[in-house]
């Protein structure tokens, strides 16, 4: 049987897990009286963990929110991941992340064990992180959607479009989205009367009008964003039914550069777009399996091009190049 020190921080371990436990349940997990239990329960409020008792038959043990954090209690598979966590957090789109996850990486790596620490130091010196341009985000920003998302309270902001063009936006937040690179709002945009999808990057001077409202029928947000993102804003937007399953191609194709529908076992339907017809007959030219464009008629004109100029360079570089 544990001692009463070892089994309290066992219990510190074990009642965030879920969000409930009955005595009994929790009694067993430790190997002692539910008698010997209640006596525990008392010693962690006695320390300022405020656990909540509920009585009853469906009733049981929980560990509320409260001013003193507990230890922090993780089994090697978890320590590994939120280091890896931290260290991808360090190379993210939000600003000022990197310095405070490097800080809360160093701490938690002064109290690994051992053959902890040489997996993290594993991870953090074959780990090169591949600088991009892509802006950042202020977190106090994003968490004052993310608050209004769950709050359901309507928001309004100054937005910068692709364009340059300014606007003041009243929206009901929906969801974030994070593309690896982006953040985006999804919002229903009340002056419109349509749902959008706003670059967090673009959001400034954002404010709570106040109201609460109900959300109506939003859409499938990550779904939204990768149709929004993929084709919308471009001067050309495709249709092609690749010869390949869907599966397949979304390896090929990330969320933000195009919408992937299975059509059906072994073939499905591409939605992208680009400002140039010549990039989008190089892109799909360069995906790999066969396909057929069904729109914009321009871009199977612009493939016939590229297959020419592709053609006269594979003459010029083969048997008719100069000795």
């Amino acid at each position: 049987m544990l001692d009463t020190s070892a089994r309290l921080l066992r219990l510190l371990a074990l009642l965030p897990t879920r969000t409930g436990w009955t005595g009994p349940e929790l009694a067993e997990r430790l190997g002692v009286t539910v008698r010997t239990l209640r006596r525990d329960m008392a010693r962690l409020r006695d320390l300022g963990y405020p656990v909540r008792a509920t009585p009853g038959v469906a009733g049981g043990y929980t560990l509320g929110a409260g001013s003193t954090l507990p230890p922090l209690l993780l089994d090697d598979d978890e320590a590994v991941a939120v280091v890896l966590s931290l260290r991808t957090a360090a190379s993210q789109s939000v600003t000022g992340i990197a310095e405070t996850s490097l800080r809360a990486l160093a701490k938690l790596e002064r109290i690994l064990p051992a053959r902890l620490r040489q997996r993290a130091a594993a991870l953090r010196l074959t780990t090169v992180p591949l600088a991009g341009g892509a802006p950042t985000v202020d977190p106090e920003l994003l968490t004052a959607i993310a608050e209004a998302c769950q709050s359901l309270h309507r928001i309004t902001f100054g937005y910068r479009d692709r364009d340059g063009e300014a606007s003041i936006r009243r929206v009901e937040p929906h969801r974030l989205v994070h593309t690896g690179r982006r953040w985006y709002l999804v919002a229903r945009d009340t002056d419109r009367d349509a749902w959008r999808t706003f670059r967090a990057d673009r959001i400034d001077d954002i404010r709570s009008i106040g109201s609460r409202f109900t959300p109506d029928e939003p859409p499938d947000p990550a779904t939204f964003v990768a149709d929004s993102v993929g084709a919308a804003p471009y001067r050309y937007r495709a249709r092609v039914l690749v010869h390949a399953p869907a599966a397949e191609v979304a390896e090929r194709v990330p969320p933000t550069a195009g919408l992937v529908e299975a059509v059906d076992r072994h073939s499905c339907l591409l939605s992208t777009g680009a400002d140039s017809l010549g990039f989008l007959a190089l892109h799909l030219a360069l995906l790999g399996p066969e396909f057929t464009v069904l729109e914009p008629a321009e871009l199977a004109d612009e493939l016939g091009l590229l297959a020419g100029r592709l053609d006269r360079a594979r003459g010029r570089s083969g048997s008719d190049r100069p000795a």
